[in-house]
């Protein structure tokens, strides 16, 4: 009897302990962890960064900073730069410069941002985008970034919706 008690325990922890590796595998791959928010920095007298900065992955699993920036002066007359700017971490491909950003949209279509770093980037894995003119023309969807590492080779990283729109939410601030 004592037996049968022992057996019909351990059966239940080993039920336990599967189910809760069942689940917290489900949960890890259904969710991709976006913390973000606008935020506001006064980078110099007179001049304000607007700021969105997230950590995505790419279609390799390599871990990106991914971040949106607007400069606008205080009086908010003039516009100096909205950028996006891509920082691969250690083991993330080297970037091809000076090949512009590819960018498609939900609907298919595809626009190009041109790459800032012409002349040389701070380090292989990092490069920046122009988006002032981009920006306008994205819709609020889900979009799928090209990033360029050679003539005609892409590394894909997904951007979710709620990112793109905290974009459009950059784009806003003056």
């Amino acid at each position: 009897m004592l037996r049968r008690l022992l057996k019909t325990f351990w059966w239940l922890i080993l039920l336990g302990i599967i189910t809760v590796y069942i689940f917290l595998g489900w949960a890890s791959l259904t969710s991709q962890q976006v913390i973000a928010a606008v935020m506001q920095l006064e980078e110099a007298p007179g001049e304000v960064l607007y700021r969105s900065q997230q950590k995505l992955n790419d279609e390799l699993g390599n871990p990106w900073r991914v971040v949106m920036f607007k400069r606008v002066h205080a009086n908010g007359s003039q516009i100096s730069a909205i950028n996006l700017r891509l920082v691969g971490f250690p083991g993330s491909q080297e970037l091809f410069h000076p090949l512009p950003l590819k960018i498609i949209t939900d609907t298919g279509k595809v626009l190009t941002a041109p790459d800032i770093f012409v002349e040389e980037a701070p380090a292989p894995t990092i490069a920046q985008y122009d988006f002032k003119n981009i920006l306008p023309q994205l819709p609020t969807t889900a979009l799928v970034i090209g990033i360029p590492l050679g003539a005609e080779r892409f590394l894909n990283l997904s951007i979710p919706q709620n990112v793109v729109q905290e974009w459009q939410e950059v784009a806003q601030k003056s």
